[in-house]
C-alpha cells in the first residue's frame, strides 16, 4: 500500500512538473522610486509620462533606472502592448521577448515554465509587486506561471541573463519583474467569452486621492479545459480568482509608505497516473492552489541619496486530492517566506553612484501526507557600484550570502554600456550566480542532503539600437554563454536499486556535475507612434550535459528547443468614423527533446494568432480573436495535449 501511495505521490508532483519533476515556484521584489505623473484634464497619466514609466527598469540595480544605462540584456512590455495581445495566457506576452521558451503541462492553469537562454525554468526568478514569489514547498523551488494570469498586470520587466549581485540566489537564468498597478487614473473593465467554454472579468481602478494613490484590480477565470492527458476525453478546466491592492502614502516630499497585496485562489482538474497500471490517463484528480503575497516598505527620496526598507511575505498552500474516491492518496504542500530589505542608493559624485544592501531571508515548507516539514535561512549583503563616464558606463559589484545549511557563497558581476553614436550601444555582461538547492531537494521523501549548491557563471555581449518601446526602428544582437556546476536534476529510480537509489525506489534528485548553454538572442521592429508597430524576435539556444562520464553527457538538455522566433504586427486606423485595430503574432519553435536520454523527440510548430478591436464609443471597445488559425497538432510536454483552434470575443470599458 505504501508503494503505491509513493507511486501517487510521485505522479501527482509529475502532474505540475518540468521534464522529470520540478515543479514550481515564485519570485522577488518591485519598484522602489516614485514617478512623479503629469496629469491631462480628465484625470489621464500624460502620454509622454507612460512612455517614460514604460523606460524604466528595476531588474538592473534592483532601483529605478533607465533602461539604456545598463549592459545587462532587458526587454519591458508595457500596459498598451499587454491589452493588445488580448489573451489572458501570459506566455503568449512573455515569447514576444527574445531568449524565452515555454512549456505547459495541459490547458492553462497547468504546470507552466519559463526558460531563459536554455536556463531550468527554476533558474528564473519572478517578483510581483515587490514579493520574491518563490515557493520552498515546490521541487525546485521555481514558479509556476499557470496561475499567473495577465489580468490586472500592467508591466512586465525580463531581464535576459544571471544578475545574482542584486537579485542573489535564484537569478542564474534570469529575473522577470511584474507590476500589477495601472499607469493611469479611472476605471477599466472587460468580459470575454471563448473556446472551450471560457469565462473572463476584469475590473481595476486606479486613482489619486490627496498624497494617496490607491489601485485595486480583480478577475475571475473559468473555463471547461480539454483533456490534459494527450489521448483523454474528460475536459480538464481551470477556475481562479484574484484580487492585487496597492496603497502609496506621500507622508512628505521625500518620504513615501507603500503597501501591495495579492490574493490568487484556483482549482485545476488534473490528469495522473492511477492504478493498477500506473500510467499515464485521464483521472478525476484536482488541484487547489492558493496563493498569498503582502509587501510593505518605506522608501526616503533625497538630494542623491535614497533610502528603502521592506518586509515582504509569501504564503503559498496547494492540495492535490481525488473527490470521487474517498480513499485517495492526498497531497499537499505549504510554502512560507518572509523577507526583510535594506537599500540605499548614494550619489558618491557627478560620475559614480553606490548601491548597497542586506537582506534577510526565512523559508519553510511542509508537505504531506509524510508530514515533512523543515525550514532555513540565508543573509546576504551586496554593493554596486556604477561609473557614468559620458557615452560609457561600467558597473560592477559583490555579493555575500551566507546560507543556514551552505555557509557562506560570494558572487561577483560586472557589465558596461557604450555609446556609439546617440542610438547605437554596445553592452557586454559577466555575471556569477548561486542557487542552493531547495528545501523540497533536500529534505523530502525525495530528497538528497548531499546536494551541493548550483554555480554559475554566464558572459554576454552585444549591439543594440534604440528599445522597442521608443518610436521608430529597434534591433538588437547578444551573444551569451552560460556554464552552470552542479546543476540539479531529478533521477528516476525506477528498476534501479544501487547507487543513488539506494532505498529511492522511485527516486531522487542528485547534482549534474556541468551544463552549458550558449546562442544569441536578437531582435528587429519599426515603432511608428500609434499607427503601427511591428516586431521579430530570434533566438538560437544550444544546450548540453557536459558531464564527463554521465550516460548523457553530450545530450540536448530536456526541453530546449534550439530555434524559437515570434513576428508580432499591429496596424491602428479609423474605419467609418471608428478607432480598428487589427494585428497578428506568428510563432515558430523548433525541435527538441523531452527527456535528458534525448530518447523522446518534441516535434517543432507553428502557431498564428489574428486579432482586432473597434470602439464602439469614446468609453466601449469590442475585441476579438482566433488562436491556433490552422488548428497545429503539438506539445510542449511529452503526453500532454495543447489547445486546438479556437474564437474569442470580447468587450473593455474605460473611464
Amino acid at each position: 500500500m505504501l508503494q503505491n501511495k509513493n507511486i501517487r505521490f510521485l505522479s501527482l508532483l509529475g502532474s505540475c512538473a518540468l521534464p522529470a519533476l520540478s515543479v514550481p515556484a515564485f519570485a522577488q521584489e518591485s519598484e522602489v522610486g516614485t514617478v512623479q505623473h503629469t496629469l491631462t484634464d480628465d484625470g489621464k497619466v500624460a502620454l509622454t509620462d507612460i512612455i517614460e514609466e514604460t523606460n524604466i527598469v528595476v531588474t538592473a540595480s534592483g532601483t529605478n533606472s533607465r533602461i539604456n544605462n545598463s549592459g545587462h540584456a532587458i526587454s519591458i512590455i508595457g500596459e498598451e502592448e499587454i491589452q493588445r495581445v488580448q489573451s489572458q495566457d501570459i506566455t503568449t506576452i512573455l515569447e514576444r521577448v527574445p531568449g524565452v521558451t515555454t512549456t505547459r503541462n495541459g490547458p492553462i492553469g497547468g504546470f507552466t515554465g519559463v526558460r531563459i537562454r536554455g536556463s531550468e525554468a527554476e533558474q528564473v526568478l519572478v517578483l510581483v509587486d515587490g514579493v520574491r514569489v518563490n515557493d520552498p514547498s515546490s521541487p525546485g523551488g521555481g514558479f509556476d506561471f499557470g496561475n499567473l494570469l495577465s489580468g490586472g498586470l500592467s508591466k512586465i520587466e525580463v531581464l535576459r541573463g544571471s544578475n545574482s549581485i542584486i537579485w542573489g540566489s535564484q537569478a542564474i537564468g534570469g529575473v522577470i519583474n511584474v507590476t500589477t498597478s495601472s499607469n493611469e487614473n479611472g476605471i477599466t473593465a472587460n468580459a470575454e467569452y471563448g473556446r472551450d467554454d471560457t469565462r473572463i472579468f476584469n475590473a481595476s481602478i486606479n486613482q489619486n486621492v490627496g498624497p494617496l494613490n490607491i489601485g485595486l484590480s480583480s478577475g475571475y477565470f473559468n473555463n471547461d479545459g480539454f483533456s490534459s492527458f494527450d489521448g483523454g476525453t474528460e475536459d480538464d478546466g481551470f477556475e481562479q480568482f484574484y484580487i492585487n491592492g496597492r496603497v502609496d502614502l506621500s507622508i512628505t516630499n521625500n518620504i513615501t509608505a507603500q503597501v501591495r497585496g495579492r490574493f490568487a485562489d484556483g482549482r485545476l482538474e488534473i490528469d495522473g497516473f492511477p492504478a493498477p497500471a500506473f500510467t499515464f490517463a485521464d483521472t478525476n484528480e484536482l488541484q487547489d492552489t492558493q496563493e498569498i503575497s503582502v509587501y510593505g516598505g518605506l522608501e526616503y527620496n533625497g538630494n542623491g541619496f535614497n533610502l528603502s526598507a521592506a518586509y515582504s511575505l509569501l504564503d503559498n498552500n496547494r492540495d492535490n486530492f481525488d473527490p470521487t474516491n474517498p480513499n485517495s492518496f492526498d497531497f499537499f504542500s505549504r510554502g512560507r517566506t518572509e523577507r526583510v530589505e535594506l537599500r540605499a542608493n548614494i550619489d558618491l559624485s557627478d560620475q559614480f553612484t553606490l548601491d548597497i544592501g542586506a537582506e534577510n531571508e526565512e523559508s519553510a515548507f511542509t508537505t504531506g501526507p509524510f508530514g515533512v516539514s523543515a525550514g532555513s535561512g540565508i543573509d546576504s549583503l551586496y554593493g554596486y557600484l556604477s561609473a557614468d563616464f559620458d557615452r560609457l558606463i561600467v558597473a560592477g559589484g559583490v555579493r555575500l550570502d551566507d546560507h543556514e545549511q551552505f555557509g557562506t557563497e560570494v558572487t561577483f558581476g560586472a557589465n558596461a554600456i557604450y555609446s556609439l553614436t546617440d542610438t547605437i550601444n554596445l553592452k557586454a555582461a559577466y555575471n556569477e550566480g548561486f542557487k542552493a538547492p531547495s528545501l523540497f531537494q533536500l529534505l523530502s521523501a525525495f530528497g538528497n542532503e548531499t546536494l551541493n549548491p548550483e554555480e554559475s557563471k554566464s558572459y554576454e555581449i552585444g549591439i543594440s539600437s534604440a528599445d522597442r518601446n521608443t518610436s521608430g526602428l529597434f534591433w538588437e544582437l547578444t551573444a551569451f554563454q552560460r556554464d552552470t556546476d552542479n546543476q540539479i536534476d531529478f533521477i528516476s529510480c525506477f528498476g534501479i536499486t544501487d547507487g543513488i537509489c539506494t532505498d529511492r525506489p522511485f527516486g531522487t534528485f542528485d547534482n549534474i556535475i556541468e551544463t552549458r548553454a550558449r546562442g544569441i538572442d536578437a531582435q528587429l521592429g519599426l515603432n511608428i507612434t500609434d499607427f503601427f508597430t511591428t516586431s521579430v524576435v530570434y533566438s538560437f539556444v544550444d544546450t548540453d550535459n557536459q558531464s564527463i562520464g554521465n550516460a548523457n553527457e553530450g545530450n540536448d538538455l530536456a526541453r530546449r528547443p534550439e530555434h524559437a522566433i515570434t513576428f508580432s504586427a499591429d496596424w491602428s486606423g479609423e474605419i467609418a468614423n471608428r478607432a480598428v485595430g487589427i494585428g497578428f503574432d506568428i510563432r515558430n519553435v523548433g525541435d527538441s527533446f523531452d527527456d535528458a536520454a534525448n530518447n523522446t523527440e518534441l516535434d517543432g510548430y507553428t502557431l498564428f494568432t489574428l486579432r482586432t478591436s473597434i470602439d464602439i464609443t469614446d468609453n466601449f471597445e469590442l475585441y476579438g480573436r482566433l488562436e491556433n488559425i490552422f488548428d497545429e497538432q503539438y506539445q510542449t510536454a511529452a503526453g500532454f495535449a495543447t489547445p486546438g483552434f479556437g474564437g474569442f470575443v470580447g468587450i473593455r470599458a474605460k473611464f
